[in-house]
């Protein structure tokens, strides 16, 4: 029996160790690994410069308290400002801590102009921003906070209705906070202009933009960022998953303005920020971020996309749908999500579900073109013993 809670249905299946792109389970099978641990391994399994980094800053200091100067964290920081629109960065460990903070160093903004009123988060209704009381509460999934009792704080609208987004705007709302691809809600991308309407909304209204970048960011789009192409600057920005490549690093990015709420005593994290994980963020950076780099995600999405979607020509009563950016792809189909995703693992392919129907691909962002055309291939195999 296991001694772990019931908190995961768990596929009856365990990995010994990866490699690349690829997992190796304890029976000895090898998997192409196109889930990713969800968008984390962005460098794929055992990268030999994340081997590497952590072999030696192991071997000098895993963790001090933040109590004290952290060169390691100092130096991400920059690095993370300097190719961001961020004046500030706070270091968490997860996704869920980065949002959960994104939405105190809103609030704490407002209280610190002598606005305390002003505390409430407008968000998607049926987003994901976390696993936290408040974040799950920010979803606004029923199904997510069912049990839980009640945090309030947060307002709702419906993706895509300007109208009510609008409307729900009141003398206490903070700020706006979305996925700028939705992730777990089906891989739906908030288009540019909409992203420009939302920053306009933020600043006619004296309100904060806050865009959740832990699932969407880090290279996964093909830029650093998703919403870099539309021209924003957002005014907070959480990002996690694929910083660390696999290691635990959060972290919130702010302006100049909302950072100067956060005073000494305002949040804090015991490991947040740790020498081991800001030595990992740091090689991490140093890869993910050039222009080189980005251009190859570009153009593997390209690839990846165009033969997607000739799949949905050949499967039409298949496939619905091809969603996504960069290497943050769904594919929405019409029925047996759950089936397909077996098919799929049984040829060797793991992939994971989101909401709507859509089974979500997240390669490494260093996936070859032998990797993408062998995962079309057991795609393709599994819409042929479908349909």
């Amino acid at each position: 029996m296991s001694y772990l809670a019931k908190n995961y249905n768990r596929k009856k299946i365990a990995f010994t160790y990866g490699k690349g792109s690829y997992l190796f389970s304890t029976n000895g099978k090898k998997y192409l690994d196109f889930c990713s641990g969800i968008a984390v391994t962005a460098l794929g399994h055992s990268h030999p410069k994340l081997v590497k980094t952590i072999n030696t800053q192991s071997k000098k200091l895993w963790h001090v308290s933040n109590a004290f100067q952290i060169p390691e964290g100092e130096k991400l920081a920059k690095k993370l400002c300097q190719k961001t629109f961020a004046d500030y960065v706070i270091f968490q460990n997860s996704g869920a801590e980065a949002t959960e903070a994104a939405i105190k160093v809103a609030r704490r903004y407002f209280y610190s102009i002598g606005k305390p009123n002003k505390t409430r988060i407008l968000c998607i209704k049926n987003s994901f921003h976390g696993r936290t009381l408040a974040t799950i509460f920010a979803s606004g999934s029923k199904k997510m906070t069912e049990g839980f009792g009640y945090v309030g704080g947060f307002d709702h609208f419906d993706f895509g209705d300007h109208k009510s987004l609008k409307k729900k705007i009141t003398k206490n709302t903070a700020a706006i906070m979305i996925e700028t691809v939705l992730g777990e809600g089906g891989i739906k991308v908030i288009p540019d202009w909409c992203l420009k309407e939302l920053r306009k909304i933020c600043d006619k209204k004296k309100i904060l933009l806050i865009l959740d970048e832990v699932q969407s960011g880090v290279g996964r789009s093909g830029d650093f960022f998703a919403f870099e192409k539309s021209k924003v600057k957002p005014d907070i920005v959480p990002i996690a998953k694929g910083i660390g490549g696999g290691f635990p690093i959060g972290a919130v990015l702010m302006n100049k303005k909302v950072a100067s709420g956060m005073t000494p005593g305002t949040h804090g994290s015991t490991f947040g920020g740790n020498p081991l994980a800001m030595a990992v963020g740091n090689t991490v950076m140093d890869i993910v971020s050039t222009k080189k780099f980005l251009n190859n995600v570009k153009k593997s999405s390209k690839y990846f996309f165009s033969k997607l979607n000739k799949l949905k020509e050949k499967y039409p009563s298949i496939i619905k749908e091809i969603r996504g950016k960069g290497l943050l792809i769904g594919i929405q189909l019409y029925k047996d999500q759950a089936k397909f995703i077996k098919k799929l693992m049984e040829n060797k392919l793991l992939t994971i579900r989101a909401a709507e129907n859509v089974i979500r691909i997240l390669p490494p962002l260093n996936v070859t073109k032998r990797e993408i055309d062998i995962a079309l291939k057991i795609i393709s195999k599994v819409c042929n013993q479908l349909k």
